[in-house]
């Protein structure tokens, strides 16, 4: 057997050392272009497969890369590939692809019941093509509560960070917010650490020192090639099941439309354990599973859909983070930046204690800058887009509103419609540069107790639900909001910021300023300036950290798996509970991976193959593999066929678990830096 091992090692040796230069340079090469990557409409009119997996999104590519190297997997995209469209790698263009509302866009705009502009990926890579780049983990404490085993969370993370996170560069007007968050009594200064931990410090992008942004689609480069098929502008109409009598319903297949509308059928292959995964987001995972029949009987049966299953939580618990700003004209140039974070606080812990909290308990702030992050003891998160107007969310240069754009802000609420918005936005872009230097600070509420719900609106999946989020709803997220503000004043009124604000402008004037951007289709009041409760009502946006509608406990169970129906869970943020860190990406990424490695070590334990070792994060796991494989005692007759079996699957598994350590290391090289805060 010690023979056996060594000779495996140095032929995985050997095949590592021949086809190194090849594996880094396609690895780059299919960053850009994946042999396993085409549009639907090249899709056969029925397929089968193991896992069918519905949104590329930022779940949905980690878990399918994962699913793939032991199973046949099909991920439906309803949208199309990042690669595609140079607009989501280029941070300076970071407002476009917000701003563009054609039917092709990478982004969906909605606009919430209660009159917040808001947006939903419709791209491979989901949000991480369209956020502003923060990137964070949960806290310990949340990965525990939630139930995750938080060394395999940590691999996860690794494996996600190995690809798509880096440190970010700290520019002056960033370092002036640090400067005046530890003047003010923030502290300790953590310095760059992914990990939400109480203090200040500088947090993670997935855009790297040039700009460009990486997203969840990069994660599939660890795919296997002939394990995965990933259809782009798939649109999903509903999921299948088998429902017989009083049986449980199981799901067996999907049914999606390509560009032209041509139909298409996918079915899961016959074998137990085979399952369909819904990974499209917290609007798209609750309102497909109504399409299908699984939501509320009343709700479904007024559109004249057939019930699978009366699941009346469904899109119910809808939470959004009400985030609020204050726009700082500053005399000196301000480096251009999207959000980077620096946390202040303590960090935040699972939904259900932190919802059941007293008003009197300590809270967590947040403030933000393009990677960096503050804690405080809040439980609000401070944010600081610090860009030169033009780069900035929701054409964020409307702000001043001067009068060659026709005061939009006094357009009556429902007259704001995106046309409007977008005449607007032209005419600033007419403006001269020097009317948008300075930046917004932001401060947004995290654990919000205000509660919504989502129905609805038509059985076309390609329209968007009616969504409430019921902003401010809850009294503790007004107060928390108001003492968020609070904390922006002082950090403006600090001498490390004084290079970046006007003597003469006081407070008062800059919210009444703030106040003027028509950040949303609500109504303004006179008294914006002198209430900061009314400030925060008046100008809540959102910051596209909103979660539920299929919650762990009511709609899916601890697995992931929807309760009361077979072969189907949800695997993404619809199922948080709370929004975990100060961003989700990285959590929701990283639960992906995890989800994909357990599925795997489960159907393997079940198969009776739960002694060989998976692969779960570890950049060295692969070697480390062979070494590991124990053997049965089986009967002598069977003895030399078994070990010639086993040696060959030793040696393909040696060869394979190589060839992922060496495409990881040319991701990046980031694996011979050294690793900060894990």
């Amino acid at each position: 057997m010690a023979t056996d091992r060594l000779f495996s090692r140095a032929m995985a040796a050997f095949v590592v050392t021949s086809f190194f230069p090849l594996l880094c340079s396609s690895a780059q090469a299919r960053g850009m272009n994946y042999t396993f990557v085409k549009d639907a409409a090249r899709a056969p009119d029925v397929s089968y497969y193991d896992y069918i997996v519905i949104g590329g999104g930022t779940a949905g590519c980690p878990l399918s890369a994962t699913l793939s190297e032991r199973f046949r997997v099909l991920l439906l995209e309803r949208g199309g590939s990042p690669y595609d469209d140079e607009r989501i790698g280029d941070m300076t263009r970071f407002a476009d692809t917000l701003s563009d509302t054609s039917a092709g866009s990478p982004a969906q705009r909605f606009v919430s019941e209660d009159g917040v502009i808001n947006s939903r990926p419709r791209v491979l890579g989901g949000g991480s093509c369209i956020n502003a780049g923060f990137y964070t983990r949960a806290a310990d404490d949340y990965v525990r509560g939630v139930g995750w085993d938080l060394g395999k969370a940590t691999a996860a993370y690794r494996w996600v960070e190995d690809v798509v996170a880096f440190q970010p560069e700290v520019g002056p007007w960033q370092a002036a917010l640090q400067q005046g968050l530890l003047e003010s009594g923030v502290a300790p200064d953590n310095g760059f650490t992914y990990d939400h931990i109480e203090g200040t410090k500088v947090g993670g992008s997935i855009f790297d020192a040039d700009g460009r942004r990486h997203t969840a689609a990069d994660l599939l480069r660890y795919a296997r090639a002939d394990g995965l098929d990933v259809l782009l502008r798939a649109r999903v109409a509903k999921i299948l099941f088998n429902v017989r009598g009083n049986r449980r319903p199981v799901a067996r297949g999907v049914v999606f439309h390509d560009s032209a509308g041509r139909m298409h059928k996918a079915y899961l292959n016959a074998g137990h354990g085979n399952e369909i995964i819904l990974s499209a987001g917290a609007m798209g995972s609750p309102q497909l599973l109504m399409l299908s029949g699984v939501g509320p009987a009343d709700h479904l049966s007024s559109f004249g859909i057939t019930l699978v299953r009366d699941q009346p939580a469904v899109g119910q618990g809808m939470y959004d983070n009400p985030m609020n700003a204050i726009y700082v004209p500053s005399p000196t140039p301000v480096e251009v930046s999207l959000i980077q974070r620096r946390q202040l606080g303590r960090p935040a812990h699972g939904l259900q204690q932190r919802r059941r909290r007293s008003q009197a308990a300590p809270q967590l702030r947040h403030v933000r800058i393009r990677g960096s992050c503050h804690d405080h003891a809040s439980h609000m998160q401070l944010c600081k887009c610090a860009v030169p107007y033009k780069v900035t969310v929701l054409s964020t240069r409307l702000c001043c509103v001067p009068e060659q754009t026709g005061q939009l802000a006094t357009v009556p609420p429902k007259q704001r419609t995106p046309e409007a918005i977008a005449r607007a936005a032209e005419a600033m872009s007419q403006l001269n540069d020097t009317a948008f230097r300075g930046g917004f600070i932001l401060e947004k509420i995290i654990g919000p107790l205000s509660t919504g719900h989502l129905r609805l609106r038509n059985r076309n999946p390609d329209d968007n639900p009616a969504v409430t989020f019921n902003y401010f709803s809850h009294p503790e997220d007004l107060r928390r909001c108001v003492a968020g503000l609070s904390v922006i004043e002082r950090v403006i009124q600090s001498r490390a910021f004084e290079n970046f604000t006007y003597s003469d402008f006081s407070v008062e004037m800059l919210l009444n300023m703030t106040a003027s951007y028509p950040v949303n289709l609500l109504p303004r009041h006179d008294n914006d300036s002198k209430s900061l409760e009314q400030y925060c009502k008046d100008t809540v946006m959102t910051i596209w950290h909103y979660h539920g509608g299929c919650h762990v406990g009511r709609v899916v169970d601890t697995e992931y798996r929807v309760l009361g129906v077979d072969a189907l869970r949800v695997i993404d943020g619809s199922t948080f509970n709370a929004s975990p860190g100060t961003n989700p990406q990285a959590t929701v990424m990283m639960l992906g991976r995890y989800m994909g490695v357990k599925i795997q070590s489960e159907r393997l334990k079940a198969a009776g193959l739960g002694r060989k070792k998976l692969i779960a994060g570890d950049p060295y796991e692969g070697f480390k593999l062979s070494a590991t494989l124990q053997f049965s005692v089986v009967p002598a007759a069977k003895m030399q066929a078994t070990l010639q079996k086993r040696f060959w699957y030793m040696m393909n598994k040696s060869i394979i678990s190589s060839v992922m350590y060496l495409q990881r290391r040319c991701n990046k090289d980031k694996l011979l830096e050294p690793r900060n805060s894990y």
